[in-house]
């Protein structure tokens, strides 16, 4: 769910949006984020990975060169979470992409309301 916060933020700039428009479809293992038709998600890849060391997934079949794929699956705590995010909302600024601001502090958030103490 942190994930999907701070996807919705982002989403605000009315660039990137989910792929899966009905929050009761999404899946809890990913979160895929479609591109607007034209953009390649290849520079926010690469930044992601040279940059910062943070691997997100490619699009696959329709979506391959639309999107990217941020995993919340198996062996994932909230530091890695909140890491993966920031590099991404760190990227998009890098970017300038456009998106709404603050998707991490989204994700804080809701992890600061959540993860009982």
């Amino acid at each position: 769910e942190a994930v999907r916060r701070a996807v919705a933020v982002w989403a605000e700039g009315q660039v990137l949006q989910f792929n899966i428009e009905n929050p009761a479809q999404r899946s809890d293992s990913v979160t895929t984020v479609r591109l607007p038709e034209g953009m390649s998600p290849q520079p926010l890849l690469e930044y992601c990975q040279k940059r910062c060391g943070v691997t997100l997934g490619v699009g696959i079949n329709k979506l391959s060169g639309k999107a990217i794929r941020i995993a919340h699956m198996g062996h994932v705590n909230a530091p890695m979470v909140l890491g993966t995010l920031a590099v991404v909302e760190m990227a998009l600024q890098a970017l300038r992409i456009p998106h709404g601001r603050g998707g991490l502090q989204a994700a804080v958030d809701w992890l600061g309301a959540e993860v009982a103490p």
